[in-house]
Order: structure tokens, then sequence, then C-alpha cells
């Protein structure tokens, strides 16, 4: 418990910075300078959305060629025999207008807690070699809407406790998906994400398929790349489910590096309790509109 609350003080903390740096420019009259940015005409279409910072789009709906991002990510579950790391590197690019690739190498751990012996926690793994598309079907400026679809496909890689050189990877994971995004005015972002995950397995019998619908809902805050957010991951397989409230914000350090915090709250605490989980962005390239503002509005 102690660990979650240091992370809502963190929290806390960071969203008070935020809303320190709030400005908004005399002349021009623009709610968001980072709206301006992001779709000048002289550029392809694309609207601002805000993207959640735990199930992450593979690029920014209406990606536009030459963009790029890499991101690291660390995170924390509280379960009830022993604490679960997490680790990831990804890496995002948009070879052409529209369509974003990603390849990410997940990491997860485990370190017992108290009075549990060191061989009743899962093996520590490289989860997966995961690459994914996403192609932005439909940019609606008007509406304000963008709808996507994309494809993600994860190599399962054997644990390092029971690794066989002859079985490297255990089997192999499907997840297309749907992501439909809106924005209310310049400031509230909805986004739905949604699609299958479908697992199977090379040396076990059987196929696990998995419902995944995550909503979103986040607050950008005006004349900053800062936000607050929502986000709700729901699960369905079978006769059962699960959901996740993840409570997030997300703050830039400097013009192409921004920092995402998430806390985890499920509703059913039968397996694991309270989470956090860290993101930071960092965007190769990409240059701020805030002098060409200041120029403009002078």
């Amino acid at each position: 418990m102690e660990k979650i609350m240091l992370m809502l003080g963190a929290l806390l903390c960071i969203y008070t910075h935020a809303k320190a740096q709030e400005k908004k420019p005399a002349k021009l009259k623009l709610d968001s300078l980072y709206i301006y940015e992001i779709e000048e005409k002289n550029e392809p279409a694309k609207i601002l959305h805000a993207e959640p910072l735990y199930i992450d789009l593979i690029r920014d709906l209406g990606a536009r060629k030459g963009e790029k991002e890499w991101n690291f990510g660390f995170g924390l579950t509280d379960r009830l025999r022993h604490d679960r790391y997490s680790a990831l590197v990804e890496y995002e690019f948009a070879p052409i207008n529209r369509l974003g690739l990603e390849v990410e190498v997940p990491v997860t751990f485990y370190v017992p807690l108290k009075n549990e012996p060191w061989d009743s926690v899962p093996s520590a793994r490289v989860e997966a070699l995961k690459m994914a598309a996403q192609y932005t079907l439909l940019v609606a400026e008007r509406a304000k809407t963008s709808l996507a679809i994309g494809y993600i496909n994860e190599l399962q890689i054997a644990d390092i406790r029971g690794f066989d050189i002859r079985k490297p990877i255990q089997g192999n994971v499907f997840n297309p998906f749907v992501i439909m995004a809106k924005r209310w005015g310049n400031n509230f972002h909805t986004l739905l994400y949604t699609g299958p995950h479908i697992s199977m397995p090379f040396y076990e019998q059987g196929v696990h398929t998995v419902w995944q619908i995550n909503t979103n809902i986040h607050y950008m805050i005006r004349g900053t790349r800062n936000f607050i957010g929502l986000e709700l991951n729901k699960e369905a397989w079978k006769n059962e489910f699960n959901i996740t409230i993840r409570p997030q914000l997300r703050v830039s350090i400097t013009d192409n590096i921004l920092i995402g915090l998430v806390t985890g709250i499920p509703v059913n605490r039968a397996n694991e309790r309270f989470s956090m989980f860290t993101r930071l962005i960092y965007e190769p390239g990409h240059k701020s509109g805030r002098r060409k503002l200041k120029h403009i509005t002078n």
C-alpha cells in the first residue's frame, strides 16, 4: 500500500507542476498550441487525439511520413504472493502517411514477498517479440474524428528457468484491433480500442481467446502537451470479465521528451492488487511550434 500512496503523491505533484506551466497566447485564439502544431494545413490531414499510456497506439492516428518515437516503460504490480516487475522498449515510426509500424520487446521478472521461497514465483522472461502495424482509414476534420485498424503479432519466448534451445519460441499471439477516437472541443478526448487477443501455443493443445475492450477519456491542458485522464482496460473470456481502472497523466519535460505515469486499480482483486506504470517517450526530430506561434502573436 505504501508503494501506491507514493505513486499517488507523485501523480499529484506532477499534475500541480503541469497546471503551473499552463499558458494561453494573448492574441492567437487557440486553446492549445499543440493542436496548432499537429493540424497545420500544409500537411496531410491529422486530428490531435490524446494517446492512452498503458495500452498505447502503434503511432498517432493520421500519422505523417517520417514521424518516429522511442518508448521506455517500467511497471510494478503488487500481487498476492509476489511483486511483478515489467519493462519494455519499443520503437514506432511512419514510413508513409497514415501507416504506423512498431517493434517492441517486453521483459518481466518476479520477486517473492516475505516468507515466500524463490521457486514459488514464475520465472523471469523476455515475454515476446512484438511487431505491429496500424493504418488510419478515416480523418474527419470537421467531426474531429479518426478511425483506424491494426494488427499486433507476438512471438512468445520461452522463460529463462525452463529455456530449451530446441524450443525457443513457445507460441504465437494474434491481435487484430479497431480504434475509434473523437476530440470534443479542444480539450476533451475519447477513444475506443478493441479486438481479440488470440493465443496459440506451439507445444500444447487449445487456443485461448480474450476480448479486449479499452475505453479512454482524457483532458488535455490548454497551451501544453500535458493531459490527465482515465483508461479502462476490460477483458472478457468465456464466462469471466475483468476490468482495471488506470488514472494517468502525461507531462512534457522538453519539446521532444514526455513522461507518463499510470496507476492501476483492479476491480477484481483475487489475483493482484494495485499497480503502477511509467512511460518515457522520446520523439527524435520533433520540433515545437511555439517559436512560430510566438512570431505570429507578436
